[in-house]
Parts: C-alpha cells; sequence; structure tokens
C-alpha cells in the first residue's frame, strides 16, 4: 500500500545568507547565477515576471525601483540590499535606511553615481582627474563656458542619462543654450557642461571594496563604444603603458576608498594622448565593461559583488587566460528571420570556444541583448597586435551573428569558409 507523504518539520535556521538586489536586469540576473553557486538564491525587486533576473530566481518582489512598499518587503529577512541600477531615489533609500536596512553601497556613496554634478565636485576635492566642468543655469552659463573651452563642449543631464542618452555634443554655443535651456524649462533637468575631452582610448578601472575596506582591482579594460552603447570590451586593455595601468588601477581603489564605495566599482577613464587619465564616469554595480571576467578571470564581478556586499573575503581578481574580448550582442534594426537558437547552434558550429550569455529578453533594435566572450588561447600575449585581432575579430563576429544572422565575413556554413576566400 502506498505510503502517507512524510510531513518535513519546517526549516527554522537560515544556512546561507540573503542578498536582495533592487531591479531585475540583466545585471541582477548574471548576479543570481553567481548567487547559486555560492549556495544563495539572489531576491529581486523586479517590475515584472519577463524581467532578466526575474526569470531565473524564484525570490521576487514585483514592483518598480521607486516603490518603498517593494523595497522594504524585499529587505525583510534579507542581510543586505544591493542594486541592480543607480535610479533608486534618495528620499527612497533615507526612509529605509532610517528602519535599519542594511544598504551597500550606502545611500552616502551612491549619490556620486546618480549625479555627476555632485561626482564632478566629490572627485574634484579629493584630487581626482575629472575634466573642465560647470553647472549650466543660464543661456551666460553656458556662453562663458563655450568660450573658456573654445566650443569643445559636451553637454550632459546631471541624472538619468545612460547608453548615450542624456548627452549631447552641441556644435554652436545657439544649439548649445537651446540643450540646456529645454533641458531645465521642459525637463526640470539639472544641465550639465564638460570640456569635448580629446581622448584616444576609453577605458574601465574595474574595483571591488568590502565594508570592511578590502579592496581588488582587475585588469584595465579597454572599451569599444558605438553609438553611445559600449560594444566590445578588452583586458587587459591592448598595449596599455604598465604604469598607466597600474595608475588607473589605483585610481579606482582610491576613489573607492574615499567615496566609501562597498561592491563593484566601474571608474570609466578617459586615456589622453600624453598617457594621462581623466575620470569619465562611475557606476556602483556590476558593469558592462565587466562582463568579460564571467570566463576570462578567476573570480567573475558578479560574484565578487556578493562577496563584497556580504564582507566575505574578496576572491583572487587573475586572468585564467593571457586576454579576454566581450562584444555585446545588440537587436538589430531589423529583426532576423532565424530564430536565436538557431543562431547559437551556427555560433557554435563555427567558434566552439565561444562564451554565449543571454538575457532572456524580446528582440528590439539597439537593446542589449547578450554577450560573448572569447578567451585568446594561452601561449599567446596582448602584446602581440595579430593575437590581439584575432581574439577580437572572433568574438565581434560571434556577437554580430547573433544580433542579425549575417556573418560580417559572408562565411558559408556548407564550406566552411568567409565569401572572400
Amino acid at each position: 500500500m502506498p505510503t502517507a507523504p512524510r510531513k518535513y518539520p519546517p526549516v527554522t535556521e537560515r544556512i546561507m545568507p540573503k542578498v536582495a538586489m533592487i531591479g531585475g536586469g540583466q545585471l541582477a540576473r548574471m548576479t543570481a547565477q553567481a548567487a547559486i553557486e555560492l549556495g544563495q538564491t539572489l531576491r529581486v525587486v523586479s517590475s515584472g515576471p519577463t524581467e532578466s533576473a526575474a526569470q531565473v530566481t524564484p525570490d521576487v518582489v514585483m514592483g518598480e525601483h521607486t516603490d518603498v512598499e517593494a523595497i522594504r518587503t524585499a529587505a525583510q529577512g534579507a542581510d543586505v540590499v544591493t542594486f541592480d541600477h543607480e535610479h533608486v531615489p534618495q528620499d527612497v533609500l533615507a526612509t529605509l535606511l532610517a528602519e535599519g536596512v542594511n544598504f551597500q553601497p550606502q545611500p552616502r556613496a551612491l549619490i556620486f553615481a546618480q549625479d555627476k554634478l555632485q561626482m564632478r565636485r566629490r572627485l574634484r576635492e579629493i584630487g581626482a582627474p575629472v575634466p573642465p566642468f560647470a553647472h549650466l543655469q543660464t543661456d551666460d552659463d553656458v556662453a562663458r563656458f563655450w568660450e573658456e573651452n573654445d566650443g569643445e563642449v559636451i553637454i550632459k543631464t546631471a541624472r538619468g542619462g545612460y547608453d548615450g542618452h542624456g548627452v549631447w555634443a552641441p556644435t554652436t554655443l545657439v544649439e548649445a543654450q537651446e540643450i540646456v535651456r529645454t533641458g531645465i524649462t521642459a525637463h526640470e533637468m539639472t544641465m550639465l557642461g564638460e570640456w569635448k575631452v580629446p581622448w584616444v582610448v576609453e577605458l574601465s578601472a574595474l574595483v571591488a571594496r568590502s565594508p570592511e575596506g578590502q579592496g581588488a582591482a582587475w585588469p584595465v579594460t579597454q572599451s569599444i563604444q558605438q553609438q553611445g552603447i559600449c560594444a566590445v570590451a578588452m583586458a587587459p586593455a591592448p598595449c596599455l603603458p604598465a604604469e598607466v595601468a597600474t595608475a588607473a588601477q589605483q585610481l579606482g581603489l582610491r576613489i573607492a576608498q574615499e567615496l566609501e564605495v562597498t561592491g563593484v566599482l566601474a571608474v570609466e577613464l578617459f586615456l589622453l594622448p600624453d598617457n594621462s587619465l581623466l575620470v569619465n564616469e562611475l557606476a556602483m554595480r556590476p558593469h558592462n565593461t565587466g562582463h568579460w571576467t564571467q570566463d576570462g578571470c578567476i573570480t567573475s564581478q558578479f560574484e565578487q559583488h556578493i562577496r563584497a556586499v556580504l564582507d566575505y573575503p574578496l576572491g583572487d581578481v587573475s586572468m585564467r587566460v593571457p586576454f579576454t574580448v566581450m562584444a555585446n550582442v545588440l537587436g538589430a534594426p531589423k529583426t532576423p528571420k532565424m530564430t536565436m537558437d538557431e543562431r547559437a547552434h551556427h555560433l557554435f558550429a563555427r567558434f566552439p570556444n565561444v562564451k554565449l550569455h543571454m538575457y532572456g529578453k524580446s528582440e528590439r533594435p539597439g537593446r542589449k541583448l547578450g554577450h560573448v566572450n572569447v578567451c585568446g588561447p594561452l601561449g599567446g600575449s596582448v602584446e602581440d597586435p595579430v593575437y590581439v585581432a584575432k581574439v577580437q575579430r572572433e568574438a565581434e563576429l560571434a556577437a554580430q551573428w547573433m544580433s542579425t544572422a549575417e556573418w560580417l565575413d559572408g562565411w558559408d556554413p556548407h564550406t566552411g569558409m568567409p565569401a572572400n576566400e
């Protein structure tokens, strides 16, 4: 005879800590995957069940990042609450901080990732290198800043801009004044003017810091932007002088310490022709320029972020291979008829070494759908331009194929050869 189902007593002792993350995007999704390996289940505050992270974790609180009740619910029983993005309002954070919620990073640090004007002022105070900048409030302010910088001016919103949004490069003073005037009057924005930096390379100093003060710095990354969106990230940054790489890492660690950042911090940098550095942006969370760490490093940025906010000892950030390239899979202007599943089949048939990371998103033009990582073979050198170019080319071909279902080099799956060979 069948026996009655056994009734197990409820588990009253929680074995592993609980991390909650506000936001259900791809960063939360990949953090959830890292949490699983640590024996944890990431709790996410998600705006809907189809968001990237909500698809892969069973512990979801539905609500917007502005919803104090949703965040309060997520914080109940959590050891720490962290962030998938920087857009949680400070008044929401202040309310919950007063109730004892453990935010990492703390709101007093997060503000410098939320507000570019406050970030610029604070970095200048601590002596970090920043471009000339000004708070633009009137036509006269714009005219003065325009003249001081010979018309080489970028205008940004102090809050909310990302992936090229909220950034303008005016070609005339009149256009610059109109941008600022419209931003202030029509959208109630705080407007910031910056010198248009004549950079040669864009770099990212990715570091992590724990509440106890332990720090770690990954190899410096070079990023390539297309239409304001990170398209490619390469680490270590090819042909970057060792002293510049060291200076970038030290700068990242110093900023993390001075601003009391906890978790992962991405310091986006401009490299100038004289090999000097200027800070462009800060992000206090896992970052697009650190996705390569999933396959190229002993400890990924996602695992490290969990370790850091929980005040665990930080992981080894050494590289597994000499060189790694990440390329974003972006939504094509016209969605291909070929399914993602079929594209993945073709990709793996051509490049079995490519690591594919998809976010579970529907396709639309320019949307970040996923990324690929290509690890350079052992024995190569980041100082070898042929080696670097080969790894970069594979990553770009793979990402473009997943985006468009077209091989940039015309590769024929039947012959196994590019069209020009």
